[in-house]
């Protein structure tokens, strides 16, 4: 039995870890599989921890193989998100896929995702929504409550409907496990084990000790962080002296708002909250700021698909399985770049060369080694 997770760990917290175990209870001597995001994340964050780390800590807690999910669509919306995502694990030929959720029934999911697929008044009531001055999350949210009278609005209900709409697009035989997400993923209250990673994250921001909600590990690599405005001078730089209306994200009319406040804002932060409207959620600007950081364009995004997939670690189950898998995979399975000649895995080049800025510059030559054997 092989188990699909497809994770951020931005970073790996005692819930990650909880999650892994609950595999393991459900399913004995199973080889887990990990789809992770790398350095950039589907929030539009960097992630605080390199992805180098992420991958051994993951490995010493459990996972068997990890396998990185190309930026180009790691630093997307949800449904790009899990387009990549579902395509690697696909191809991994992957048994189950297991996520959180808070709603927790996979049979209101695979409701939900068929009004997705199949209903043509799902989709007018979409775009009514939109032209209203909705953001899409929410006008999603409203029209399938329209339909059936299911509110699902929680990030990873959300995420989990573009899972299964993914695997049902991919004809993949992939079946689908949801485990209970007991704690909010956008509270930043640390009041018991296991919370959010926004709320460690935003402790970390705030020099609060955070040792009781991370394993072991994870707290010994919280010793080097990086936060998007470590990066602001840089995305300013890049604001100033190009044209963000070719990068990915910046929608007819928000180059003329960044333009507006860029000079007046000292932050990150602070210049989201200049921009942002009832249209514009915090992460979809986040995520475009990240794509203008990298210098990812909407000409790029629009040519992208897996072209291979990378493997950034491994126990000793994860390469048995990885040799065996590989005579199966319809896509190359690679374990640097110096054996194929991809555009995808040039921006991910790139990109790793921006995240190293911070003050991380041999991270670019552990760019270019081999996976992580654990």
């Amino acid at each position: 039995m092989t188990i699909g997770i497809i994770a951020e760990y931005n970073p790996f917290h005692n819930g990650h870890l909880y999650m892994i175990n609950k595999i393991k209870e459900m399913y004995p001597n199973s080889t887990i599989v990990c789809v992770m995001s790398g350095n950039f994340t589907e929030r539009g964050d960097v992630s605080i921890i390199n992805k180098w780390k992420k991958t051994e800590i993951a490995l010493n807690y459990g996972v068997d193989l990890v396998i990185e999910l190309p930026f180009v669509y790691a630093s997307q919306s949800s449904d790009y998100f899990a387009y990549g995502a579902i395509k690697i694990l696909d191809s991994l030929k992957v048994d189950k896929l297991v996520f959180g959720s808070e709603t927790n029934n996979i049979e209101i999911f695979n409701k939900l995702v068929d009004i997705q697929l199949n209903n043509k008044e799902y989709d007018k009531l979409v775009k009514e929504y939109m032209d209203s001055g909705l953001n899409y999350p929410t006008s999603m949210s409203k029209a399938l409550k329209d339909i059936i009278d299911i509110k699902i609005e929680k990030p990873n209900d959300l995420l989990g409907l573009s899972y299964i709409k993914e695997i049902k697009k991919q004809h993949s035989n992939i079946e689908t496990i949801s485990i209970k997400r007991e704690n909010d993923y956008n509270s930043l209250d640390l009041d018991s084990d296991i919370v959010s990673a926004s709320a460690i994250r935003n402790g970390l921001l705030n020099n609060i000790d955070v040792k009781k909600y991370v394993p072991e590990l994870t707290y010994k690599y919280l010793d080097k962080l990086h936060f998007n405005n470590n990066y602001f001078k840089l995305l300013k730089y890049r604001i100033l002296t190009t044209d963000i209306a070719i990068y990915q994200g910046v929608d007819e009319g928000l180059k003329y708002r960044i333009l507006k406040y860029i000079n007046e804002s000292n932050t990150l932060d602070e210049l989201i909250s200049k921009v942002k409207t009832k249209r514009y959620t915090y992460n979809k600007l986040n995520r475009m700021f990240i794509h203008i950081l990298c210098s990812f364009t909407k000409e790029e995004a629009s040519q992208i698909d897996i072209e291979y997939i990378r493997v950034l670690g491994f126990s000793d189950i994860g390469r048995k399985y990885l040799n065996k898998v590989k005579k199966e995979s319809n896509i190359p399975i690679i374990t640097g770049y110096s054996n194929i000649d991809s555009k995808v895995l040039d921006i991910e080049y790139r990109v790793n060369s921006i995240y190293a800025l911070d003050d991380e510059e041999e991270l670019i030559q552990r760019e270019l080694k081999g996976p992580i054997k654990l």
